[in-house]
C-alpha cells in the first residue's frame, strides 16, 4: 500500500467519523501503523499534525472557506491578479487550442508523457510541445484506462513514454512549487470552457467557491449547471483546480478523480503546507 493509499484511506474513515473526533492511536490502527510511524508519514505528507489536519476536514471549515472565497474569487478576476500560494506560486500560464489544432488531434506532434507519484497518488502526466496537455490520476489497476483517455485527446500525436520528464515535471509542480521557472498549460475545449477553466485558475489557494459564485465571476449568473459540466470536463488536474469548487451548501461533492482526493487536496492546502 502506497503512503497516498494510507492517507486517503484514513481521510475516508475520517468523513464517516468526524463526529469521534478520532485520536490518533484509532487513525494509526486505520493506517495498519505503529503510532510514531503514522505521525510521521502523515505530518510528512500534509505539514502538520493528524490532529490540526483533522480540524481542515470538518464541514463547518469548508463553509467558512466558501464564504471567504467569494469576496476573494470577485477581486482575483476583476483584477486580473491571482492571490498567494502554493498554485499561483507556480506561474502557471494558459494557453488554449486553435479549432484547427483541436480538429487536427495533434497530428504531427509528439506527446511525452509518463506515471509519476505525487502527494495524492500516482498521476499521468503528458506535455505537448506548447505545454502540459493532461494531468489525471489514478488507481494502479486504471493506469490502462488512463493511458486510452490521452489516446482519446490527442488520437493523431506521436505518444512516447517517458517516466523520467514526468518525473522532472511531477518534482516541479508537487514538490519545488515551480520555483524553476512558469509552467505553461495547453488546453483544448470550447471557449466557454477555456474561460471556465481560467476562472478556475484564479481561485486562491486554500479558498472554496460555488458553482454560482463561478458562473457569475466569468459574467454567466445562471450558468450553474453549464459551469458543473465545464469543471467536470478539465483534463489537467491541480493545476486547474476544479477541486475548489464545492455545492452552494457548502457540501464537498463529486470529484472527477475522487471525493476522498478532493478532499485530501483541500485539507493539504488549508493546511498551510509549504515547499
Amino acid at each position: 500500500m502506497s503512503d497516498y493509499d494510507r492517507i486517503a484511506k484514513v481521510i475516508h474513515y475520517l468523513d464517516e467519523h468526524q463526529h469521534e473526533q478520532p485520536d490518533l492511536r484509532t487513525l494509526a490502527g486505520v493506517a495498519d501503523l505503529s503510532v510514531p510511524h503514522f505521525h510521521r508519514l502523515f505530518s510528512r505528507w500534509a505539514g502538520v499534525t493528524p490532529k490540526d489536519f483533522l480540524q481542515c476536514l470538518t464541514l463547518n471549515s469548508a463553509k467558512q472557506r466558501l464564504f471567504e472565497g467569494n469576496s476573494v474569487l470577485d477581486s482575483a478576476l476583476e483584477s486580473g491578479l491571482s492571490g498567494p500560494g502554493r498554485l499561483h506560486d507556480l506561474c502557471v500560464s494558459i494557453d488554449a487550442a486553435s479549432p484547427g489544432e483541436i480538429k487536427t488531434g495533434g497530428r504531427g506532434w509528439k506527446i511525452v508523457a509518463g506515471i509519476v507519484d505525487s502527494p495524492f497518488g500516482k498521476c499521468l502526466i503528458a506535455e505537448s510541445p506548447r505545454g502540459i496537455c493532461h494531468l489525471s490520476f489514478f488507481q494502479s489497476l486504471e493506469c490502462s484506462n488512463r493511458w486510452k483517455v490521452l489516446v482519446d485527446e490527442w488520437p493523431h500525436a506521436e505518444l512516447i513514454r517517458d517516466d523520467t520528464r514526468a518525473a522532472v515535471l511531477g518534482r516541479t509542480i508537487f514538490v519545488e512549487g515551480g520555483r524553476q521557472g512558469a509552467l505553461k498549460l495547453f488546453l483544448k475545449g470550447t471557449p466557454f470552457q477555456i474561460k471556465v477553466w481560467r476562472a478556475l485558475v484564479q481561485i486562491p489557494e486554500g479558498q472554496c467557491v460555488s458553482y454560482g459564485k463561478l458562473a457569475g465571476g466569468i459574467g454567466n449568473t445562471g450558468a450553474s449547471r453549464a459551469v458543473g459540466s465545464a469543471v467536470g470536463k478539465n483534463s489537467i488536474a491541480f493545476l486547474i483546480p476544479c477541486h475548489r469548487v464545492i455545492r452552494e451548501t457548502g457540501i464537498i461533492g463529486g470529484y472527477r478523480w475522487g471525493t476522498v482526493r478532493k478532499r485530501a487536496m483541500l485539507a493539504w492546502e488549508a493546511s498551510g503546507r509549504k515547499y
